[in-house]
């Protein structure tokens, strides 16, 4: 019985001691396996934090208007009997333009004319005859009267005649005629567009807290998409005294010499002021930069004993400053001369193994300039 007891009980302890074996080889074989596993070195394009001149700029979008600008129309209907004038002439102020036909107004004005010089003729006779006491002092006032009356009526007639007539109000550029010889006009409708472009104006907005940035008589570049490879220089001529309550924004007006007429009204442009002092700042491509809940990051690659390559990377929080084409200013967080990941950070984290291959670098243009194909 005894034999019996010890045989199972030699058998139970065979049993589990094979298990906790099995158990035991089960986990190192686990261990090897997550070491096998471990990331692979990831192939990343890094490039060094420099040390670049920095010009704070403030930048905006504002629109191109003229320094006059109307659409031109006349007072008066009729039927138009002469056209002076070719759509996209240059005028001079004052330049006769059109003119209805006023057959009937220029009568009644001559008539006009004629009663004022016979007042005059009257009024004259009657001075002369009071001198000999021929007539009283009564007599010569109701003749100045008369003839102040004429004189009236002829400029009130004048006026309704010069109101047939529609003549440039300023010298400028016109545009598209939009009435013919021989047509009805109504009173007030539009004949041609007239712009004075030289100089020319960009009306923009900034935000309030660039008030203590800008002043007059600063100067400032302008590019429009008609002309991407060109940038305008101009002067900031004018600053709204009031802030727009709705947007806490301030209008601010720059005059910019336009005797191309490159620049024409209504046209979209982006403004550039550079305010303050140039400053060193550390930049980087803007591709180094990576977005986080908690903020921008970017992984500066290091040495690292024990790592298959050598290197690994440090994940970074940092503070970016003004965005300057392909370069971004970097306030914080990263030091002249520290070598920066720049492509291929999607699959990195804090620590991980890093092979360099700097075939192909990213942009780092301050000025990128568009090519067109």
């Amino acid at each position: 019985m005894k034999k019996r007891m010890i045989i199972m009980l030699v058998a139970v302890g065979l049993v589990f001691g094979a298990l906790y074996g099995f158990q035991a080889f089960k986990a190192t074989m686990i261990k090897q396996a997550l070491a096998s596993l471990r990331d692979p070195p990831q192939t990343v394009a890094t490039m060094e934090a420099s040390v670049t001149p920095w010009q704070t700029s403030v930048k905006a979008v504002g629109s191109v208007r003229a320094e006059e600008g109307a659409d031109l129309a006349l007072e008066s209907s009729g039927i138009v009997s002469q056209l002076t004038f070719k759509s996209g002439d240059e005028v001079k102020e004052g330049q006769l333009l059109l003119q209805l036909r006023a057959d009937q107004e220029t009568a009644n004005l001559e008539a006009l004319k004629a009663t004022a010089d016979i007042n005059a003729i009257t009024l004259k006779r009657d001075q002369e005859q009071l001198k000999i006491h021929a007539v009283s002092q009564a007599t010569v006032d109701s003749d100045t009267a008369n003839l102040k009356k004429a004189l009236a009526q002829v400029a009130e007639q004048q006026a309704v005649v010069d109101k047939k007539a529609l003549r440039a109000p300023f010298s400028g550029r016109l545009g598209i005629r939009s009435v013919d010889l021989g047509q009805y006009v109504s009173a007030g409708t539009s004949v041609v567009t007239l712009q004075s472009l030289d100089p020319i104006f960009i009306d923009f907005y900034l935000p309030q807290q660039a008030l203590a940035d800008i002043r007059a008589g600063q100067k400032v570049k302008a590019k429009v998409d008609t002309y991407p490879g060109d940038a305008f220089e101009g002067t900031i001529t004018a600053i709204s005294p009031k802030v727009d309550s709705s947007s806490r924004n301030v209008q601010v007006r720059a005059e910019f010499a336009n005797a191309d007429h490159r620049l024409v009204p209504g046209m979209f442009a982006t403004v550039d002021i550079q305010v303050g002092s140039p400053a060193d700042l550390v930049t980087l491509p803007q591709t180094a930069i990576t977005a986080n809940p908690y903020g921008d990051i970017v992984f500066v690659v290091e040495k690292k004993e024990g790592s298959a390559t050598g290197l690994a990377v440090r994940q970074v929080f940092v503070k970016t400053g003004e965005a300057r084409g392909d370069q971004i200013a970097i306030t914080s967080g990263v030091k002249a001369g520290e070598q920066v990941v720049v492509a291929g950070q999607m699959k990195l984290h804090n620590g991980s193994q890093v092979s360099v291959n700097n075939a192909v670098l990213p942009a780092d243009n301050p000025a990128p300039t568009i090519v067109d194909r």
